[in-house]
């Protein structure tokens, strides 16, 4: 491992980690030596982090030196720890832990008396019910949508039918018990919304969508808010040869066509 990386990694513990942490739980988690560790600590004081403790007595990162100083009000602290938690019960595994570490990075830069409150909030989160972690794969759903790029899916429905089809996936909305999929539909040419619990399988293709996810997601919450009942739809077309304009009814290898909303 490239030294740069172990001290990250180090830095990464020593946030992450409940302080007082031993020099061997460091050593551990870093994988590297007693030996290494400590010459590793030393290094990042040297940079300018600011670790209390001593070897026997365990170590903790009181000033940061990767991260600028934040300052907030408690109630601002209170609103970061309390929405951090609802993440981490969403039955999210890459997203639980996501909201776990920037936790942790948000409290290595504060002071010492607001790091106590962000450890000692008095806003908690306890559900009853865990959400059961998805069947499919959400990393891979939330990662077509920042790429822009359809995705084909194995969607069975209430009755049991299975249907292949091509989506274009706009957004991830997350329900009190479920997850959901806003997308638009080549199978149906139009707007759709999926439960994830009912996606068999994913499979990302090579066909690009940008950059009209943005201005489809906002006509497709219009239409599910209400303000746009009867403003016409984008409708995608068959396979063919792109305008090659700048047009905004073109995306690539497709092009965009008119016809009014349909409900469903």
């Amino acid at each position: 491992m490239a030294r740069s990386d172990r001290l990250f990694r180090l830095l990464q513990a020593l946030r992450t980690l409940p302080s007082p942490v031993t020099a061997a739980r460091l050593a551990e988690e870093t994988g590297v030596s007693m030996r290494s560790l400590y010459r590793d600590i030393d290094s990042l004081r040297a940079a300018g982090a600011v670790i209390d403790g001593e070897r026997g007595f365990g170590y903790r990162l009181t000033e940061d030196i990767a991260l600028p100083p934040q300052t907030f009000t408690r109630l601002e602290i209170e609103a970061l720890v309390l929405g951090l938690a609802e993440v981490q019960h969403m039955g999210e595994p890459d997203l639980a832990a996501a909201a776990a570490a920037v936790l942790s990075k948000i409290t290595a830069t504060l002071p010492d008396r607001l790091q106590r409150q962000a450890l000692h909030a008095a806003s908690q989160v306890y559900r009853f019910e865990r959400r059961d972690p998805p069947v499919a794969d959400v990393g891979l759903l939330r990662e077509a949508c920042w790429q822009e790029r359809a995705v084909v899916i194995g969607y069975v429905d209430a009755n049991q039918q299975r249907t292949e089809r091509q989506v274009l996936p706009l957004a991830i909305v997350y329900l009190e018990r479920m997850l959901v999929l806003l997308a638009w539909c080549s199978l149906r040419q139009d707007f759709r919304k999926f439960r994830i619990d009912r996606i068999a399988d994913i499979r990302m293709t090579d066909e690009s969508f940008r950059p009209r996810r943005v201005p489809m997601l906002r006509e497709f919450i219009a239409y599910l808010n209400g303000g746009a009942p009867d403003r016409p739809k984008m409708k995608l077309a068959g396979r063919g040869p792109c305008c090659h304009e700048p047009r905004p009814d073109c995306i690539s290898q497709s092009c965009l066509g008119r016809q009014a909303y349909s409900a469903g």
